[in-house]
């Protein structure tokens, strides 16, 4: 099948991967602007650009998608489909409708649940055990396209935002060629979305991170979980900004008396425990400003924590 491409970040890449391998012809790969990185300000390609030039796959970079001549630039390549995998804008009707096949999404969710940017870290702050990717017709709504095939992942107890994230674009990029092949065979069932049971999985931004230790201890822990590896859940110690990147939440025992949220109960060679407002936290891996992340137990050789110190919001 011949196919235009639409993607930008990591999570599309294995995607576009999984169609050159199976044979597709992709004729375009329509990716957001570089933007600038780093110190020195250079410009970076897209990940997905850089897939696409180490294959020789000619692309484009539009910076509203919807400007006339963006759609008839992409009419020139007279595609039988357009696969879109976390591209980053919103396609009009002239793009939705311009291949036989349509604008085929490829989604991080099972939908309808988890509609939005950020459906990967959702999933886990909400205490999902089981997500998955979806393929769907795209229409003029978020994420509301009638769907094709589905494909389960199990979120394991230990699962972080970029673990989920790894395994959902390995799903994904093998369900996508199943969606395009049912298409090509006409045995493709597309099923209408219902109302979504969850809220929009709104795009992540690091005031999220903000631990408030008023909240219970497990809801806390799928918070870090969740946003590592961006943006990270954080606190306060004194005037230094700390990262918290593994934690395990525990229930409180029942001989301690309960001490206000955020305080340091306990203070052992690898970890630290934090009373929160229902169980208590234990960290194992944490950073700080002008360091790398590290366990905990070589930031406790390094730097004195005491039992009663209170970590603010």
């Amino acid at each position: 099948m011949r196919v235009i491409f639409m993607g930008t970040p990591e999570f599309s890449v294995g995607t576009l991967e999984a169609l050159i391998e199976a044979g597709h012809d992709v004729c375009l790969a329509v990716t957001q602007p570089d933007k600038p990185k780093g110190r020195g300000k250079e410009m970076q390609y897209t990940p997905v650009k850089e897939a696409a030039v180490k294959h020789d796959i000619p692309v484009y970079q539009p910076i509203k998608v919807r400007k006339p001549e963006c759609v008839a630039e992409l009419k020139k390549y007279q595609a039988e489909a357009i696969v879109v995998v976390a591209f980053g804008q919103i396609l009009p009707r002239e793009i939705l409708e311009m291949t036989p096949y349509g604008c085929i999404n490829v989604h991080a969710s099972l939908l309808p649940k988890y509609r939005g940017a950020a459906p990967i870290q959702w999933a886990i702050i909400s205490g999902e055990t089981v997500t998955g990717v979806t393929t769907m017709q795209m229409d003029e709504g978020l994420d509301t396209g009638d769907m094709i095939l589905k494909a389960q992942v199990p979120i394991a107890k230990d699962e972080t935002g970029e673990s989920l994230h790894d395994k959902l674009a390995y799903a994904g990029a093998r369900l996508c060629i199943k969606t395009l092949k049912a298409l090509e065979e006409g045995t493709a069932i597309f099923e209408r979305q219902g109302e979504s049971p969850t809220p929009y999985a709104k795009m992540l931004d690091k005031k999220m991170g903000n631990i408030d230790w008023s909240r219970a201890a497990t809801e806390i822990e799928r918070l870090v979980r969740g946003l590592n590896s961006w943006p990270s859940a954080y606190t306060h110690w004194g005037n230094k900004v700390l990262k918290v990147w593994k934690a395990k939440a525990e229930p409180a025992e029942e001989s301690t008396q309960k001490e206000t949220p955020g305080t340091i109960l306990k203070v052992d060679k690898d970890s630290f425990t934090v009373q929160t407002g229902d169980g208590q936290l234990r960290i194992s891996e944490l950073q700080i400003p002008g360091k790398k992340r590290m366990e905990t137990s070589a930031f406790l050789r390094g730097y004195t924590l005491e039992t009663g110190t209170l970590f603010t919001p």
